[in-house]
């Protein structure tokens, strides 16, 4: 299957059945008619699953779009917006082979006409805790630029890789918020073989850094398979991400929390519920986030 390129969201061909007649309830007609996956680019096997999602949502008769823009609104001063890898062609390729009906991938003139916006839109109090601590103004500008593009794709269902737990968090609540007619769905995350969460970022480590990353994944392993509570667990990924900041190159932290889904609030011991730990670290040039959600007070 090939992909088809558009720039323009005025081009973007109508999802089938648009315009047909209502049907009766439980048909076909259900499902979502357009999908959309919002990425940056640089695809990889995360991006596969999530197109490979999309389809399964909207059936072998929906349509299912991809973005891809770098936004340059989400990347702050000394970040990586320059050097962050651009490469459409094998995008389209591996798009259109996962089951993508069309690539979007428009200027910023075609996001952002006359210049960067205004207007914006705020994170809020979500968007200071964890990386918008670290990242100021980053979620504003994710948030910006995901509801820049719901409106240019006018999708039914939008689908997002739980790896950006607080993005994906943010994004659910703006839709809620802000009355979106759109369902946002998450999509697990991808891993290597080796536990490392797969990223676009990753092509920038070499491999004494790509081992020392590994640290990310084995805290969050750790931290399942802890007994106790919230508090135990906490305790076991730190002392994994304490140890691997005495290796060569040493892993950098930025933090390990507890937080609760909803709101990325610091969870408090003993509260029998689900919890998102969320780790976020520099190895060398790069910075690397991860998580994984924990049940406490029940089965793992």
């Amino acid at each position: 299957m090939t992909a088809l390129l558009v720039h323009q969201a005025a081009d973007l061909p109508e999802p089938p059945g648009a315009h047909a007649p209502p049907e009766a309830p439980g048909t076909a007609a259900e499902r979502p008619a357009r999908a959309v996956v919002m990425t940056m680019g640089a695809l990889h096997e995360g991006h596969a699953a999530l197109v490979r999602a999309a389809r399964a949502e909207v059936g072998p008769q929906g349509q299912v779009v991809v973005t891809v823009f770098v936004n340059p609104l989400q990347f702050g001063a000394g970040e990586d917006l320059d050097r962050y890898p651009r490469t459409l062609d094998a995008d389209i390729l591996l798009a259109g082979k996962e089951g993508a009906d069309v690539v979007f991938a428009p200027s910023a003139d075609e996001v952002y006409p006359g210049g960067e916006p205004q207007v914006r839109i705020s994170a809020g109090p979500m968007g200071e805790r964890l990386e918008g601590a670290f990242r100021p103004g980053h979620f504003d500008g994710m948030l910006t630029v995901v509801a820049k593009l719901l409106h240019l794709t006018r999708p039914d269902a939008a689908l997002y890789g739980q790896k950006d737990a607080q993005q994906l968090a943010l994004i659910t609540r703006m839709v809620r918020d802000l009355n979106f007619p759109v369902r946002i769905l998450g999509v697990p995350t991808v891993r290597e073989p080796d536990g490392l969460a797969l990223s676009s970022r990753n092509v920038y480590l070499s491999a004494p850094e790509r081992r020392t990353a590994l640290a990310l994944s084995r805290a969050l392993f750790a931290a399942r398979e802890a007994r106790g509570g919230p508090r135990e667990a906490l305790t076991a990924a730190q002392s994994v991400l304490h140890e691997a900041g005495r290796l060569s190159p040493p892993l950098e932290l930025d933090y390990a929390a507890l937080v609760d889904p909803a709101d990325f609030t610091p969870l408090t011991d003993g509260t029998a519920r689900e919890a998102v730990l969320a780790v976020a670290a520099r190895v060398g040039a790069t910075r690397l986030i991860d998580n994984i959600r924990l049940t406490f007070g029940g089965a793992r």
